[in-house]
C-alpha cells in the first residue's frame, strides 16, 4: 500500500491528511488493492458496487457500448480519483456502464459501511472521509455538468472548441496534453472519427489550433502561415 500511498493521497476523500493520516485512514477503512492488465474489465454494466473505489496506478474509462458495438466514453479515470460513489447509496441500483481499464491500472477498494451508516463515526477518520465524500460528490457533479455543456453541443466543431477550451482552462495553457487517442477523444465527443479529424485538420489550416499527435496549442486569433 505504501507504493501508492501518495497517489492515493491525491483523492479528495483524504483531503487535510497527511500521508501518516492517509496511511491511518486506510487502514481504518479495511483498505485493499487489485491490480488489472490492459484491457481488463474493473466493473460490469448490472454489477452492484459495495466499496469506494479510487484508482491508485494506471488510467481508467467508465463506457458504454450498444447494441451495435458503438462505443461512448463517458469519463476518464485517473490515479487519486475515486469512482463508484453514486452506486453505494440504497436504491441507486446497479452499474450503467462498465469500468475499464486502457492501461495497467491498480485499484483502492475501501469499505464505505461506516460512512453511510446513520449512527454516530467511530472515530475521527470515519468522519473526516464522510465529510470529504460529500465534497467529492459535489465536484463529480460540477466535472457532469461540464460534461453536459460539450455533449450538448450540435456540431462536431463545436465539441471540439468546448473540450479543448476545457483542457486549455484546467492545464493553465494554451499549449497543453491531452490523454485520449484519436478514437477515444471521438469516442468521448460522441462523434464520427473521420469527420473529427477532418475537422481538426479545418481548424488547424485556419489558424485557430495546432497539434501533434496528443498535443495541442490554441491561438486566439488565427495564425498566418
Amino acid at each position: 500500500m505504501e507504493r501508492y500511498l501518495h497517489a492515493i493521497q491525491k483523492s479528495s476523500l483524504f483531503a487535510g491528511l497527511d500521508e501518516p493520516e492517509t496511511g491511518a485512514m486506510l487502514d481504518c477503512l479495511g483498505a485493499t488493492l487489485k491490480s488489472y492488465p490492459r484491457g481488463a474489465c474493473v466493473l460490469a454494466q448490472g454489477e452492484t458496487v459495495t466499496r469506494l473505489m479510487v484508482l491508485a496506478q494506471g488510467r481508467l474509462h467508465i463506457q458504454r457500448d450498444d447494441y451495435w458495438g458503438n462505443r461512448s466514453i463517458v469519463s476518464e479515470i485517473l490515479p487519486g480519483e475515486m469512482f463508484g460513489e453514486a452506486y453505494l447509496t440504497p436504491g441507486s441500483g446497479a452499474l450503467m456502464n462498465d469500468v475499464m481499464a486502457v492501461e495497467s491500472s491498480t485499484v483502492c477498494f475501501l469499505d464505505a459501511t461506516p460512512l453511510l451508516s446513520a449512527q454516530p463515526p467511530a472515530c475521527r477518520f470515519h468522519w473526516l472521509a464522510a465529510r470529504n465524500l460529500l465534497f467529492v460528490l459535489s465536484e463529480k457533479n460540477r466535472r457532469l455538468v461540464g460534461r453536459l455543456g460539450i455533449a450538448t453541443r450540435r456540431t462536431t466543431r463545436d465539441r471540439l472548441i468546448a473540450f479543448l477550451s476545457d483542457q486549455a482552462r484546467r492545464q493553465g495553457s494554451s499549449a497543453f496534453e491531452i490523454t485520449f487517442n484519436r478514437q477515444q477523444l471521438a469516442d468521448y465527443l460522441c462523434v464520427d472519427r473521420s469527420a473529427m479529424s477532418h475537422e481538426l485538420c479545418k481548424m488547424r489550416d485556419e489558424g485557430l489550433l495546432r497539434f501533434h499527435k496528443n498535443h495541442f496549442e490554441l491561438f486566439s486569433a488565427p495564425q498566418e502561415e
